[in-house]
């Protein structure tokens, strides 16, 4: 199952959980996002044709990140750029986040083991603006 977070016209996650699955490629993140997030499942003796990635100058603005649950249950909490909190998600072993946009804190219910994937280079103290989050 695919769910998508969305405030207003935003798409501020997109949540694969474990159980999804589809025969293919499909990329589930619009062209238009900085990470690219898709879905592969292929028979055995397929074969991906052997090839480079250019080095193409991209310029992004912000950071997206993708988050994969390999243990454990986390609760993410979605807001607004504003800090205005929109809604929560469980996510469980098994289950990848592309936090897309906006803010998020994130709640670890059950001890966990989370990889985390996003754009870089990391610029401590211009990356990030923390806040208190309150949720209604």
């Amino acid at each position: 199952m695919i769910e998508t977070i969305q405030w207003k016209d935003q798409i501020i996650a997109i949540i694969v959980r474990a159980g999804y699955d589809f025969e293919g490629i499909k990329f589930l993140s619009p062209n238009e996002f900085s990470l690219q997030l898709g879905h592969m499942r292929r028979p055995a003796g397929y074969q991906v044709v052997p090839h480079t990635h250019n080095p193409v100058v991209r310029n992004t603005i912000g950071t997206q990140e993708v988050l994969f649950l390999k243990k454990g249950v986390i609760r993410i909490d979605f807001y607004t750029m504003e800090q205005e909190y929109v809604e929560s998600r469980e996510m469980r072993a098994g289950d990848l986040i592309l936090l897309a946009g906006a803010g998020h804190g994130i709640d670890v219910l059950e001890e966990a083991t989370i990889v985390e994937v996003k754009n870089g280079p990391y610029l401590e103290g211009a990356d990030k603006g923390r806040f208190e989050g309150k949720k209604p």
